[in-house]
């Protein structure tokens, strides 16, 4: 079956899917499951197919969305803060190294905003349209569906300062890992869980050349990398490049599906970073990494429940917050 064909049958179903949770609200939290069903019925068709647009354009969109909601979350909740955009009295997250230029799907938001904007006024938070964005580039990418607890209001501040703060780096160990994971109510095996996002997407070299140049032996190249993979690795990255574009896939077999291969990849010794590699040297961690790679659907099942429970950090609702106009600039 062709990639167009799945992608289809993915909509298809998240059609109905929708249906089905506007017809069974569930209160999660302080969010609930069909939160726009009276207010905004049309909310989360019109930003699947904005996602659908975007990524019919550029797979990459897809991974790109997954990983803004997860930055999002980590710095001051998911409150659509990484949207905002620096002024000429202030930096915002989204200009923070770790962000840009790697975050991808800004336009696909704006996008989804300007037609809810339309079609609902001052209604549909951007928080929740990138939270649901991320869900629907996972299953686009053929991983589990999910419902999305909804009802995110949008913050109204945003410092570059706080991302490294909180953003966990990815030349991070276990044990720094499982203590940024904590500071947000999340689990280790959570943080396992939600690393396997890196079974789609894309690196900057400049984000793994660490791994390739800086050790002693015949390549320079981490031990703890395979060698024929670092050996590829730098043939792409290669030293002392100035070329900021130089990207390398985060899962060379199947970097637009969302799938267990990251796991294998990390058993084999062929994690792209640090902080995928070091899942093996806890023995708690590596038994994760062992069962998620072995069974695909009982670690989609845990992705999908991690990426709600991630959805729900420091959340704003009721009357904190705003809905913004524009999701890039503070009402």
């Amino acid at each position: 079956m062709s990639i167009k064909m799945n992608i289809h049958s993915s909509v298809r179903f998240l059609v109905l899917f929708s249906v089905l949770s506007c017809l069974s609200v569930q209160l999660e939290a302080q969010l609930q499951v069909g939160f726009y069903c009276e207010s905004c019925p049309s909310a989360e068709r019109i930003v699947r197919e904005e996602v659908m647009k975007g990524f019919m354009n550029d797979k990459g969109v897809a991974p790109g969305l997954v990983r803004m909601h997860f930055h999002d979350c980590f710095v001051r909740g998911c409150d659509g803060s990484v949207l905002i955009d620096s002024t000429s009295s202030n930096t915002a997250e989204k200009d923070s190294p770790a962000n840009n230029p790697s975050l991808r799907g800004f336009e696909v938001i704006d996008s989804a905003k300007t037609r809810l904007e339309a079609e609902c006024k001052g209604v549909v938070s951007c928080a929740d349209i990138l939270a649901f964005a991320a869900r629907d580039s996972v299953a686009m990418t053929r991983g589990q569906r999910y419902d999305v607890p909804s009802g995110r209001r949008d913050g109204r501040v945003s410092l570059v300062s706080e991302v490294f703060q909180n953003i966990p780096g990815f030349t991070f160990n276990v044990t720094r890992l499982t203590q940024s994971f904590a500071n947000k109510n999340l689990t280790q095996e959570e943080m396992v869980t939600l690393s396997g996002a890196h079974t789609i997407g894309r690196s900057h070299c400049t984000s793994v050349s660490n791994r390739l140049y800086n050790f002693s032996g015949t390549n320079g190249a981490d031990p703890t990398l395979d060698s024929k993979y670092a050996g590829q690795l730098q043939q792409q990255c290669p030293q002392g490049s100035t070329n900021s574009n130089q990207v390398v896939p985060m899962d060379p077999v199947s970097p637009f599906i969302t799938d267990v291969n990251y796991y294998q990849d990390v058993l084999a010794n062929k994690g792209l970073f640090t902080s995928d590699q070091t899942l093996l040297t806890d023995s708690n961690t590596a038994n994760e990494v062992n069962q998620n790679a072995r069974n695909q659907f009982l670690w989609m099942r845990k992705f999908a429940a991690a990426m709600v429970n991630m959805g729900q950090i420091e959340v704003l609702t009721g009357t904190n917050g705003e809905i913004r106009t524009n999701c890039s600039v503070i009402n």
